[in-house]
């Protein structure tokens, strides 16, 4: 996939659509047209695309301050097309996680699973997320309410297979807490490795 630093985007951006209303009306409209039809097209991008593909990497290097300022500069998660919207909240998400923040955790992901995720393997990861969180607050039949719905995915890739059997025995052993300390910044890794079906998934710059 297309991908392009948001904050050159933004500039570019800017700058055509400034210089094509100067133009516009101090030469005329057709020497002002390539411009607005550039900057507009940037500015489409902008609102389907907004900044989770570099966000994506600063998760990558667990730079989650930086990762949250990037997310905000997206106009709106509604606007994002849909699997970005999905990758907006699932990160969103996985920063919460990070700050130990669950109840707002939980309502990120709960957002995710409304959207059509990209394959099996993403939303088998937001519902194991889910299941850690409510471990954590050891609210147990919940967690296997989200174990039980993950366990029917076909889910194929081996990192979150084993965080599956992970897990399982977690929740015999009543230690799930101790799992979910890793999963906020692994579970992004594992959406970066492949296995996702024949969907890809977007790039992440």
């Amino acid at each position: 996939m297309f991908s392009i630093n948001i904050y050159l985007l933004i500039a570019l951006m800017g700058a055509c659509l400034l210089g094509g209303i100067v133009l516009a009306f101090t030469v005329s409209f057709w020497y002002a047209f390539p411009f607005l039809l550039i900057g507009i097209i940037m500015l489409v991008i902008f609102v389907l695309f907004g900044s989770v593909n570099g966000a994506a990497k600063l998760i990558q290097a667990e730079d989650f301050d930086g990762a949250e300022k990037r997310l905000n500069l997206t106009l709106s998660p509604k606007y994002l097309w849909k699997t970005q919207r999905a990758f907006f909240y699932i990160m969103k998400g996985s920063i919460a996680m990070y700050r130990k923040n669950l109840k707002e955790a939980q309502g990120l992901f709960d957002e995710a699973l409304k959207i059509d995720l990209p394959s099996d393997n993403e939303k088998g990861m937001v519902l194991l997320q889910l299941a850690n969180i409510n471990a954590g607050q050891n609210k147990w039949p919940s967690a296997k309410n989200y174990f039980r719905e993950a366990s029917k995915l076909n889910i194929t890739e081996a990192q979150i297979k084993s965080q599956m059997d992970e897990f399982g025995k977690a929740l015999k052993n009543r230690g799930a807490a101790n799992v979910a300390r890793s999963m906020g910044k692994q579970g992004m890794k594992m959406m970066q490795q492949g296995g996702g079906g024949k969907r890809r998934r977007p790039k992440m710059r």
